[in-house]
C-alpha cells in the first residue's frame, strides 16, 4: 500500500512553487544587455539567450527522460534544483560569452527535468488520486510563476529593486526549493519498471506502451541479443503507427508540436521585442506584470475551455484554425505598432489563446488513446517541438542565408522578431486547419443524411471495453501485445 498522498503532495508543490518562484526571470534580456552583463543585442540573440537553450533542450530531452525512470524520480528532481542554483550563480557572479553559455546551458538541464516533477507524484499515491495531485502539482508551478513575476514587477516599478537583486531572491527562493526536493520520499517502485513482471517472463509481459519502458527494457533484457533489441524496435513503430493512424489524433498531435515551437519561439524572443518599442527615457518596464497577468489569464482560459459544452470532435478544428489565425493578427500587431502598451496587451492575448488552444489538443488527444500511450504520445511531440524549434532556430537565427542578422536599428530587430512570429503562425497552420475544417463539416453533413451522425471519435473512459479495439486485436495479435499496462 502506497503511503498517504497528503505528505508528499504538499513537499512537491512547496518544490514547485519555490523552483518557479523566480522575479528575475521577466527582465532576463536587460539583465544580459545592461550594464550588469554589457553583452549586445546581437550577442544576446545569435550566441548566448536562445539558441544554447533551444539546440541543448532537445539534446538532452530524450537522455534526461530515459535516466529519470531508472533513478525513480527524486534524484532527478534534486539534480533539476542543482542545476539552477548553478546556473544563476553564474547569472549573478560570472561575466563574459562563455560563462552565460555555460549557465543557459546548466538552465536548460534542470528545464529539460521537468518530466521528473510532472511523474515523481503518481509512483507515491493511489491512482485514486491522480486527478487531484495532478492539478496541485500543476497549480503549484501556475501560481510560483505568477507569485515571481509579480514581486519582480512590484520590486522594480515601487522599491526601486535593480534587476541584481531579483536574481539574489531567485537564488533564495531556489535553495528553499532544493530543500523541499531533499525532504522528498524516495519511490518505493518505478512507473515503468515496477509494473513489469520478471525479468524470464514474455516479451509482452515485460515491456509497456510507455516510450521510456520501451527502451528501459531494450537496455536491460534487448542488450542480451540482437533479436531483442530488433523486436523492441518493431513494437515500438507498430505502437507508433497504431497511435498515429487516425486522422484526428494527427492532427491535434501536429498543432501541439507545431504550437509547442512556436510558442517558445515567441516567449524567448519577445523581451528583445518589448525593448525596441518601450521609450528610452522616464519609462518604468512592466514585463513582470503583463507575465504574471497573461499567464493567469491563460490559466482562466484553459479552464474554461473544460467547462465548454461543445462537440470538439466536430468543431475542434474549426475552432484551432480561426483562433490561430486571430493569434496571427495580434503578433501582426505587436510588429506593426510603435506603443508598448499595445505590444503588451497582443502578449497577453496571444498568451491567453495559446493556453486555451493547447488545452483542446490535450484533451483531445487523451480522449482518442487509451491511458498507457499518453506518454508514448506526449513524448513524441515534445520531442517533435523542440527538434522544429531547433531546425527553426537553425535556420532564421545562424544561418546567412535569410540575412536576418541583428543590427543596432530599431528597425532590424523589430523585423527578425516579425518573422520569427508572424512567419510560424498564417501561412502553415490555418490552411492545414481550414483545409481539415471543411473536411470535418462536409463529412458530419454527410453523415447526419445517412443516420451516421453520432458517431463519435473513441473515448478513454471506455477504452477498456471498446468493440472496435476488440476486433484490432483480434485481427492484429502483434498489436495487441503493446496494450500491456504500466
Amino acid at each position: 500500500m502506497l503511503r498517504s498522498w497528503v505528505g508528499p503532495t504538499v513537499l512537491l508543490c512547496i518544490y514547485g512553487f519555490c523552483s518557479m518562484m523566480r522575479p528575475s526571470e521577466p527582465f532576463l534580456t536587460d539583465y544580459l544587455t545592461g550594464p550588469y552583463k554589457n553583452l549586445t543585442t546581437k550577442q544576446v540573440w545569435h550566441i548566448n539567450l536562445f539558441p544554447v537553450c533551444a539546440y541543448s533542450n532537445l539534446f538532452l530531452l530524450i537522455p534526461v527522460f530515459l535516466v529519470t525512470d531508472i533513478l525513480r524520480y527524486k534524484p532527478v528532481i534534486v539534480l533539476q534544483a542543482l542545476n539552477y542554483i548553478l546556473a544563476f550563480l553564474l547569472f549573478i557572479f560570472s561575466s563574459g560569452v562563455v560563462l552565460t553559455q555555460c549557465a543557459l546551458f546548466i538552465y536548460s538541464m534542470g528545464t529539460a527535468a521537468d518530466v521528473a516533477y510532472y511523474s515523481y507524484i503518481y509512483s507515491v499515491v493511489h491512482p485514486q488520486y491522480y486527478q487531484r495531485v495532478t492539478s496541485y502539482a500543476r497549480g503549484a508551478v501556475l501560481l510560483g510563476y505568477t507569485a515571481g513575476a509579480m514581486l519582480g514587477q512590484l520590486l522594480v516599478s515601487l522599491g526601486g529593486v535593480s534587476i541584481y537583486w531579483l536574481n539574489i531572491i531567485t537564488l533564495g527562493s531556489l535553495c528553499v526549493a532544493l530543500l523541499a526536493a531533499l525532504l522528498l520520499p524516495m519511490p518505493q517502485r518505478s512507473l515503468v519498471l515496477g509494473g513489469t513482471q520478471n525479468d524470464n517472463g514474455p516479451f509482452e509481459e515485460v515491456v509497456s506502451s510507455s516510450c521510456v519502458s520501451w527502451v528501459v527494457w531494450w537496455l536491460r533484457k534487448g542488450r542480451r541479443t540482437g533479436r531483442g533489441k530488433m523486436r523492441a524496435l518493431k513494437r515500438l513503430a507498430v505502437d507508433c503507427k497504431e497511435c498515429y493512424s487516425s486522422v484526428a489524433v494527427l492532427f491535434f498531435c501536429v498543432w501541439s508540436a507545431m504550437g509547442n515551437c512556436g510558442y517558445h519561439q515567441i516567449t524567448g524572443y519577445v523581451q528583445l521585442l518589448w525593448a525596441s518599442k518601450q521609450p528610452q527615457y522616464n519609462f518604468t518596464e512592466y514585463n513582470g506584470g503583463v507575465e504574471a497577468v497573461a499567464t493567469l489569464s491563460g490559466a482562466a482560459a484553459s479552464i474554461a475551455v473544460g467547462h465548454v459544452s461543445l462537440d470538439w470532435s466536430v468543431w475542434g478544428e474549426l475552432v484551432l484554425g480561426v483562433f490561430t489565425a486571430l493569434t496571427a493578427g495580434v503578433l501582426y500587431l505587436m510588429d506593426l505598432t510603435n506603443s508598448i502598451w499595445i505590444c503588451y496587451g497582443c502578449y497577453g492575448l496571444f498568451k491567453t489563446i495559446y493556453m486555451a488552444l493547447i488545452t483542446i489538443c490535450t484533451f483531445q488527444i487523451a480522449q482518442s488513446l487509451s491511458r498507457e500511450r499518453y506518454a508514448l504520445v506526449f513524448g513524441v511531440n515534445s520531442f517533435v517541438g523542440m527538434a522544429l524549434q531547433s531546425l527553426l532556430t537553425a535556420i532564421v537565427v545562424n544561418t546567412k542565408s535569410l540575412q536576418l542578422t541583428i543590427t543596432s536599428q530599431v528597425q532590424q530587430r523589430e523585423k527578425n522578431i516579425y518573422i520569427f512570429t508572424f512567419y510560424f503562425y498564417p501561412f502553415f497552420l490555418p490552411n492545414f486547419m481550414v483545409s481539415n475544417c471543411l473536411e470535418t463539416i462536409l463529412s458530419h453533413r454527410y453523415n447526419s443524411r445517412t443516420g451516421l451522425g453520432e458517431t463519435k471519435v473513441e473515448s478513454h473512459a471506455s477504452s477498456d471495453t471498446q468493440p472496435n479495439q476488440a476486433a484490432q486485436r483480434a485481427s492484429n495479435p502483434e498489436a495487441s501485445r503493446t496494450n500491456t499496462a504500466l
